[in-house]
């Protein structure tokens, strides 16, 4: 089913803060990349836990902490489902994506990662999936290898088999989508090279799982991370990993939740995934990701990925007639919902500070992937970035509001 604008329209109703009016004009939203919108039946789940059925977890014999344990859990089993996990125990709730995908850089990456071994990344990943990289090799005397992008925004999958021939490679870490380019790397193709060459992968899902169908068992991948707050829930993020590496790996964290036994001189850790959830974990806001969860398969992950690849095709074909804009990354159909350029005519700060005065909400800057922008030669670029909420009104909106940019900073 491909979603009408009527569709579109009634599911941005579900969305409370689409009532507010930014200096006088309607909200236009285009920042769904850094995090989304929350619809009620989200703030609703969250509301009613702390009214309702609040108490810490796991731990309780009471009437609220076994309400609150059984709806933390049902959540989990909601997000194992959601992106075909083979068991609930592979889902670990961590804080963010960044918190997820540094967990395994330290907890498998300290264990595993030696000097003279490579780790592979991307030129497009996002700095969560950098630096923790980075950081690990200088601290290792490891390689940092990067796969370099084309001029056309796409990924030098080529660029791969040379730098696994040799062995030493011992992780591929990759971004399933850009959240600067939106470019769709052939994730499956380059996840069966690093396998064959028997290295590990790591895919950043921030900017996948909550725009189309993510399958982690078809992927193949070891390691995946996502955020909550992107895909219409709290501030929360999801670590899935296999339950082998997840059972080798010691805990990232020390606190309660995580032992099974503690004695003054051992400390026994606990099952997954306990075993990486120590303290009190973000219990609201991960029922809050459940609410979601049902929220976005109400809609359907095909249909809001179809809908997002006609709405970008719009949205380029738009800008190009826009003077002295220059977009970057692929055509459409071979990228997300994201949307960078940049024009001669002014700053990207400039750009955003203008469109805010007509309610229209873009991010400028580098997007926390400056490499990739030292790559283009570009200190910062202008992301306008779409989600289910959003149609071809609030395209031809951003559209004016850069013919103003225009106006009023051209020479």
């Amino acid at each position: 089913m491909t979603l009408t604008q009527a569709d579109v329209l009634a599911i941005r109703r579900e969305f409370p803060i689409f009532e507010r009016k930014i200096h006088g004009k309607r909200l236009v939203f285009l920042d769904s990349a850094a995090s989304s919108q929350k619809p009620r039946a989200v703030i609703d789940a969250m509301v009613h836990i702390y009214t309702h059925s609040y108490a810490n977890i796991h731990r309780g014999l009471y009437t609220l902490a076994e309400e609150a344990t059984t709806a933390y859990e049902t959540a989990r089993e909601k997000i194992a489902r959601f992106i075909n996990a083979p068991e609930t125990a592979e889902i670990v709730n961590v804080r963010n994506a960044t918190e997820g995908l540094n967990l395994v850089a330290y907890a498998w990456g300290e264990e595993h990662i030696q000097a003279g071994d490579r780790i592979i990344i991307t030129e497009m990943e996002h700095h969560a999936n950098l630096v923790p990289w980075q950081q690990l090799a200088l601290r290792k005397g490891a390689e940092l290898a990067f796969l370099p992008v084309t001029d056309a925004g796409e990924l030098d999958i080529e660029g791969l088999s040379p730098l696994l021939s040799d062995g030493r490679t011992k992780v591929v870490a990759c971004t399933m989508v850009s959240n600067v380019l939106g470019t769709i790397p052939d994730i499956v193709r380059i996840v069966t090279m690093a396998r064959e060459a028997g290295a590990l992968t790591v895919i950043d899902g921030a900017q996948s799982v909550p725009h189309m169908p993510v399958d982690v068992q078809a992927l193949g991948a070891d390691f995946m991370a996502f955020s909550g707050h992107k895909m219409c829930g709290p501030g929360v993020g999801i670590l899935w990993g296999r339950r082998a590496l997840l059972e080798e790996m010691p805990p990232f964290l020390y606190g309660g939740d995580m032992i099974r036994t503690v004695k003054k001189d051992k400390t026994i850790w606990n099952d997954l995934p306990n075993k990486f959830e120590a303290g009190t974990p973000p219990i609201a806001e991960v029922v809050g990701l459940g609410a979601a969860v049902d929220f976005l398969i109400d809609i359907g992950m095909d249909n809001i990925h179809t809908y997002e690849q006609q709405l970008v095709k719009y949205t380029l074909e738009q800008l190009r007639v826009v003077p002295g804009l220059h977009i970057l990354g692929p055509e459409a159909g071979q990228r997300g919902g994201a949307v960078s350029f940049w024009m001669e005519v002014a700053h990207p700060h400039d750009i955003a500070a203008i469109l805010d005065e007509d309610g229209i909400c873009v991010r400028a800057g580098h997007h926390c992937a400056q490499p990739l922008h030292i790559r283009y030669g570009l200190p910062a670029t202008v992301r306008a970035s779409f989600y289910v909420y959003n149609n071809e009104e609030d395209v031809d909106m951003l559209v004016r509001g850069l013919h103003k940019v225009i106006k009023i900073l051209g020479r």
